[in-house]
């Protein structure tokens, strides 16, 4: 009960703006999707939202500094490598490293950027007011992306208790 307590807090007080669902659906609409935040072990939750992106038909692009393929996908060290028909970018990273990273997308012009829930950094509210792009925060990208599992009884959840987007 405790983790649920602390989970529906923290969304139900969070003081990011959130995205809503017209920007989720503006962003889902990309057929090709960056992924920053990947790892070499596959339970990571970047791996798993790259996995689910594919599962729904979306191309991924991974990136990663250090890994140079991942389960048969070519992998960019870093954003400027990113293809030009590269116009939606997940950041699933810390949030010590979100600010730099949506600089970095937003100078390659790069429109539609999700920051997964809980990632913002110190200057995430000030960039987003700032640009004209799409950048979504606040929000778990598993939850409109048909999710199964505990991503499902997330969504449920936040559906219920009406932090769903809308």
């Amino acid at each position: 009960m405790d983790f649920f307590y602390i989970l529906l807090h923290l969304q139900a007080n969070s003081i990011v703006m959130k995205g809503n669902y017209k920007q989720i659906e503006a962003f889902l609409k990309s057929s090709k999707i960056g992924v920053i935040g990947i790892s070499r072990t596959k339970e990571k939750f970047g791996n798993q939202v790259m996995e689910q992106l594919l599962k729904k038909g979306y191309e991924v692009v991974p990136v990663h500094r250090e890994i140079t393929e991942v389960n048969g996908l070519k992998v960019v060290a870093n954003i400027t490598e990113l293809p030009d028909d590269v116009h939606a970018l997940c950041l699933i990273v810390p949030a010590k490293a979100t600010d730099e990273l949506l600089k970095e997308a937003l100078s390659k012009g790069i429109k539609h950027i999700w920051i997964q829930q809980f990632s913002d950094g110190p200057e995430t509210a000030d960039i987003v007011k700032d640009s004209d792009a799409n950048i979504i925060t606040g929000r778990c990208v598993f939850m409109y992306t048909e999710p199964e599992g505990v991503h499902r009884f997330h969504e449920r959840v936040n559906k219920l208790f009406g932090t769903y987007a809308h």
